[in-house]
């Protein structure tokens, strides 16, 4: 034989100098979960090795992550009832923990990248993305809301802002809000195709943020849909989105690739709470080697075209190169 792939696979050092695909923790922005208090730190049952944190320990623990080499983190606050109302209005409170949260982070690490989460839901007593009038999510009365949010995480000095609701026109109208205001520099990561997964359980125990009636079947998009894609990527391009990001990851790879062929934007995957406790819960048992199967799964998400990967795993990434358990 005259042409033999495999003489290109013959030892770690080969592999090594053709591999494709690197995956490097700088890639990754870790989600973390925030609750009003001190020393707390609670463990997400449905999400093993996932917490709950106060923001004492939570500083912490983000200080473990930037010595192992993660520079991107995405917060999620845990709400009480009391706080929730059908407006939301606490969301952009200035007594809201959250808001003092990112301020006390961004003073301590002001090197890190910190990614906020801007939607209704973690503060509504609806649990809807949107505002609920009637039974039905209200389009353009919700806009309104999730500006004040977006400037008030931009005042307390979030890097980039995170609409995680699916409302048309959300991003045009979070980006003119944000340049008025005089944050022409805090960057938008649009929840582009933020599809209505069963992969979102773990992430909704962790925040106690599920709708209390109905579904989100009519702002989030359908499974079943790949070309719309394409029209979300091309809506929020035009209304000023820094990065695209398509949720879940792991079973829409090929979203992923379609918006890295069809964008010069960065693209971003987020590898959901489900994806990645089904994961777990298979290592767990025995079935899976953690430490092959994880690197593995976050190597196919980059593989398929994303530039960023938001996911649980990130710590554990990080600390196995580290501890040079894993070579990139």
């Amino acid at each position: 034989m005259l042409v033999r792939p495999r003489r290109n696979r013959a030892s770690h050092s080969l592999r090594n100098m053709v591999k494709e695909t690197v995956l490097r923790p700088s890639n990754l922005i870790y989600p973390l979960f925030i609750v009003d208090g001190e020393n707390t730190k609670e463990e997400v049952k449905s999400l093993p090795g996932n917490y709950r944190w106060s923001l004492d320990l939570l500083l912490e623990e983000i200080k473990e992550c930037v010595d192992l080499g993660i520079q991107s983190f995405v917060l999620f606050p845990a709400v009480e009832e009391k706080y929730k109302n059908s407006t939301a209005t606490y969301s952009y409170h200035a007594t809201n923990f959250y808001l003092k949260a990112i301020k006390t982070i961004k003073d301590k690490f002001p090197e890190i990248c910190l990614m906020s989460d801007v939607a209704m839901d973690p503060y509504s007593s609806d649990g809807h993305d949107g505002l609920v009038r009637d039974g039905k999510i209200l389009n353009d009365e919700t806009l309104p809301i999730l500006a004040k949010m977006a400037i008030a995480q931009a005042e307390a000095g979030v890097d980039i802002i995170g609409p995680s609701d699916m409302m048309d026109g959300r991003i045009g109208f979070i980006r003119q809000e944000l340049d008025e205001a005089g944050f022409k520099n805090t960057a938008i990561m649009s929840y582009t195709a933020k599809y209505a997964s069963a992969f979102y359980g773990p992430f909704r125990d962790a925040l106690d943020s599920a709708p209390k009636a109905g579904d989100k079947k009519t702002y989030q998009m359908d499974p079943a849909n790949a070309t719309e894609a394409l029209r979300e990527a091309e809506l929020d391009t035009l209304e000023g989105a820094d990065f695209l990001m398509v949720k879940p990851a792991l079973n829409y790879l090929d979203i992923i690739q379609l918006l890295k062929q069809n964008s010069d934007l960065p693209i971003a995957a987020y590898h959901v709470s489900g994806e990645c406790a089904m994961l777990t819960a298979a290592c767990q048992n025995g079935w899976l080697e953690y430490e092959k199967a994880m690197p593995e799964a976050l190597l196919s998400i980059k593989r398929a075209g994303a530039d960023v990967i938001l996911t649980y795993f990130a710590k554990d990434y990080a600390k196995m190169i580290f501890d040079g358990k894993l070579t990139i």
